[in-house]
Formats: structure tokens, sequence, C-alpha cells
């Protein structure tokens, strides 16, 4: 099979843009593009956990409204959230009502501002698990790896929820931490640009 399809430019994309229309955009601009800031991997984490069970369409349609919800996934504000914010979630209806998504949500705010008092940033925590490149496997055949295995572990141990090893394969996709993009995509070439250009963040002087 064909790992690509044209886009509407009629520049081949990667396959799974076929499923529905909103994606070429999301793929064409954020999936894969490397992410260095603290409240974007915040937030795909969680929209990877809420996307458990369901497909990533739901989750990109709702994406405005999961902001809305989760103050913009600002964790130092997420974790302040009571148990009475919880129940006022539970009857958002603009969102995924999980009473166990939403909770790991508010949980994983508090681990996470934990972790940035050790680490310095989330960024550069997550960074550390980047794998190199003879380490990934072909683009797209795989729904986890040895480094997303390695980080769903190491967050499991901190006391992060919903982040087992093909959640957190995805969010790595989706934050570039690996180019998943097929090798035909019109996309590949610019995700590998944006790559080697990135500043990879580092744990800040004093961390911990």
């Amino acid at each position: 099979m064909n790992a690509t399809i044209p886009g509407p430019d009629g520049r081949p994309r990667c396959r799974w843009c076929a499923a529905a229309p909103e994606f070429f955009a999301y793929h064409d601009t954020e999936w894969g593009f490397p992410v260095g800031d603290d409240r974007r991997l915040f937030e795909k984490l969680c929209l990877e956990a809420f996307q458990s069970g369901l497909s990533w369409r739901t989750i990109l349609a709702k994406r405005e409204n999961f902001r809305a919800a989760f103050e913009g996934f600002d964790f130092e504000r997420v974790a302040a959230f009571t148990q009475a914010d919880v129940e006022r979630l539970m009857t958002n209806d603009g969102i995924v009502r999980h009473r166990g998504k939403i909770e790991a949500v508010v949980n994983n705010a508090r681990r996470a501002r934990e972790l940035v008092e050790q680490e310095g940033s989330l960024a550069a925590y997550v960074w550390r698990f980047e794998p190199s490149a003879d380490a990934c496997a072909p683009p797209q055949t795989a729904s986890t790896s040895p480094a997303s295995v390695a980080l769903s572990k190491d967050l499991k141990k901190r006391g992060w929820s919903f982040v087992g090893p093909t959640t957190v394969h995805a969010f790595m996709q989706a934050m570039g931490l690996i180019n998943d993009h097929v090798e035909g995509c019109a996309v590949h070439g610019e995700v590998e640009r944006a790559r080697a250009a990135f500043q990879r963040p580092r744990r800040m002087a004093g961390a911990g």
C-alpha cells in the first residue's frame, strides 16, 4: 500500500491524513515539529490520555474546549483544581467526560509542577528521552518504542497516570522527539530541518 496520499495542493502527505479533511492542517503545521514549550508539552500529554480508546479526530475537534476547560493547560493553575472542579468538568459536554481522565489531568498537573522544581522545565526532562536516529523504527511502523517505554516508566514512577507506552509514543511523534513522517511525505524534510535547527532544552543550573 502506498504510504502517502495527495494533499489539497497535490503534494504527497502521510496516509493517515485521509481519515479527516482537518488532519491536513494539523499534519502540515504541528505534527512532528519539535516543541520546547512546557505548556504545549503538558497539553499534548493530557490530550493523548483523553484520546485513549477514542479517535484523534474526536479530540482535535474538541481541543479548544479542552483548552478552555483546563485553563489553557497551565499546569500551575490546573494543579490547584479541587474535587469541585472535577465535578464541574464532568458536566461539561464540550470535552470528554471521563472521570478518570479528568482526575489524571489534575494529578499530572501537580506532578508536572514537582518535575519542574526538580528538572527546571518539563521540556528539559522530556527531551532527555529523545532517541537516536538509529534507535527509531521506520516511520509509522510501531505503536511503542524503547524510548516511549522508558519515558512512560519514569513518569509512572513519578506518580503520573494515563501515560502508558502507546500514549507516550504518540506524544513523542507529535511533539517532534522523532520524525515519524514517512519518507515520501512532503513535510518529512521540513520536520527534519526543524529538528536540526531546534535547540534542545537543558536542565537549568540549580534545578533540584
